[in-house]
């Protein structure tokens, strides 16, 4: 099948598909006019691959763990060898909502240290406007 049609079928743009491929995440033959011809299981690692970047993956650690993970009743499971490396992930991830939870926590700080009626100049507004 052609681009436009895995677009079709995955709901994914052209121009993100071509992206994938960049990245070495998707590999289409080539036809000699140029075209990229797209495998029935592309759809399968398409879907495989935004089921992983909304796990909170990059594209490079998606091509590392993409050719060990099947799906099974609908879940992607990946083989015994990745579950280190995605529990590493997994443990970046945690440092990283804790940084954000920390960053918020200093800014209501500072957001509950402003006075309550200032004006974009920094001047103080009435209650009357």
């Amino acid at each position: 099948m052609r681009i436009g049609e895995l677009a079709r079928r995955t709901g994914v743009s052209e121009r993100l598909l071509r992206y994938y491929e960049e990245q070495g995440l998707l590999r289409p033959e080539r036809r000699s006019s140029g075209y990229r011809q797209y495998r029935e299981s592309d759809v399968v690692v398409v879907r495989r691959i935004r089921t992983l970047l909304a796990a909170g993956l990059s594209t490079a650690t998606i091509a590392r763990v993409l050719p060990c993970m099947c799906d099974v009743n609908d879940r992607l499971i990946p083989c015994s060898d990745l579950v280190q490396e995605l529990r590493a992930e997994r443990a970046r991830m945690d440092r990283q909502i804790d940084d954000l939870v920390r960053s918020r926590g200093l800014l209501d700080e500072v957001i509950g240290a402003a006075p309550l009626s200032e004006g974009a100049a920094g001047t103080k507004v009435s209650a009357a406007g």
